[in-house]
């Protein structure tokens, strides 16, 4: 059975090679972690990107919305996911961005997400101002649910080197690392900015069990006047069987993004292809029911690609 999966991976890789050299035009993505909804939904863009569009040979990485929205820019990727407010103020230069990431075009606005944080169901945490001295893992230092943590925690009054100074840890890492440190008992809350419901939760909600905690309608109503982007979200009840009622938090609403250097036939051919697989991509995860065409570029607060804009134009969007 080694074997067989040794040979298949050998055989993928020579075909992918092949793909490459015998490609016009390499379309690379930056999704998002391992765990996550992003990660998986690319990998099947790109599979899609490939065998629709002739000449073309594609990859796709993980990242998270702020380093994905750096990476496009820089041309070390040619489409990525994100968040419209992120891409916002990426374009602008603003938030965590020290300068104007002028370089990104948008492609379409896709579902809304939540920022979820859970503790362990016996955890004496019951809201962010319990967590000055906690383990807390917040995700990696350029994703965007790191940077909604840190929103959270300015408006409590403290921040991550406040946590590290009363002797607790900040742990930046993977969904999948996170899962793990909750397990093992090394890490008290877990947050993460993703679709809901999200596989990591699911899985500490059967193993160890856990609590969702939300925010107080004051707080989310300071927090989003300050943070110019962020919108009112919340965890149905629905959501997780641990819920018996809805949980207050912090919305965003995800995004893909690409290049301005791409040729308008190009992404023109991409959005194309992009809509018209549309169940392909339900099938991946169902939250992608909730990305509809005739909303595909709400929200969007940077120049949309001239290739995506014709495609919306022949269908009547924009």
């Amino acid at each position: 059975m080694k074997k067989t999966i040794k040979f298949l991976a050998i055989a993928s890789s020579f075909a992918f090679i092949a793909n490459v050299a015998n490609a016009d035009t390499f379309i690379r993505m930056v999704s998002g972690p391992s765990g996550g909804s992003w990660y998986p939904l690319g990998a099947k863009i790109m599979q899609t990107f490939q065998a629709k569009i002739k000449g073309t040979a594609t990859s796709n990485t993980s990242g998270g919305g702020i380093s994905n929205v750096m990476s496009v820019d820089g041309g070390d990727a040619e489409f990525g996911f994100t968040y419209a407010h992120t891409v916002a103020n990426g374009y602008n230069g603003k938030g965590k961005f020290k300068k104007a990431r002028k370089n990104v075009r948008y492609f379409a606005t896709l579902y809304p997400a939540a920022f979820q944080v859970a503790v362990p169901k016996d955890s004496k945490i019951k809201g962010f101002e319990d967590m000055k001295a906690a383990n807390i893992s917040p995700g990696k230092p350029k994703w965007t649910g790191t940077a909604f943590c840190e929103s959270i925690l300015k408006d409590y009054g403290f921040n991550f080197d406040t946590i590290k100074k009363n002797g607790g840890v900040v742990h930046m890492v993977s969904y999948k690392e996170s899962v793990a440190l909750m397990k093992d008992g090394q890490a008290d809350v877990f947050m993460a900015a993703t679709s809901v419901p999200q596989a990591s939760f699911i899985e500490l909600e059967n193993s160890p069990g856990i609590r969702f905690i939300g925010l107080p309608k004051d707080r989310i109503d300071r927090i989003v006047k300050n943070n110019p982007g962020y919108i009112y979200g919340k965890i149905p009840a629905s959501a997780y069987k641990s819920l018996d009622k809805d949980i207050p938090t912090l919305g965003i609403v995800t995004s893909a993004i690409v290049n301005k250097d791409l040729s308008n036939d190009l992404v023109y051919k991409m959005t194309k292809v992009f809509w018209d697989n549309h169940a392909e991509f339900v099938k991946v995860k169902k939250i992608w029911k909730k990305v509809i065409l005739k909303e595909a570029v709400n929200g969007a607060a940077i120049p949309i690609h001239p290739g995506a804009v014709k495609y919306y134009k022949e269908k009547g969007v924009m």
